[in-house]
């Protein structure tokens, strides 16, 4: 997985554990919780797919974004 490069919606490249904070507020499929613009997403790691990673918020675990909704903290 060492080839594959991460980078958020300005060109940031990302790395298992750093943190991210949510540009646009979005809606989570199957849940009626949002994650607003703003919020401050610690310890992400990264998948196989370099548009996405896994994270956890307070409200929900296990949470897969997109990159191109993230800039680096």
């Amino acid at each position: 997985m060492s080839d594959i490069v991460v980078r958020d919606a300005h060109g940031n490249e990302l790395a298992d554990g750093d943190s991210v904070t949510v540009i646009k507020d979005l809606k989570v499929k199957g849940s009626s919780v949002v994650v607003k613009r703003g919020t401050m997403v610690k310890s992400i790691r990264l998948t196989n797919n370099p548009e996405e990673v896994d994270a956890s918020i307070p409200k929900m675990k296990g949470l897969v974004l997109r990159t191109e909704f993230l800039k680096k903290a």
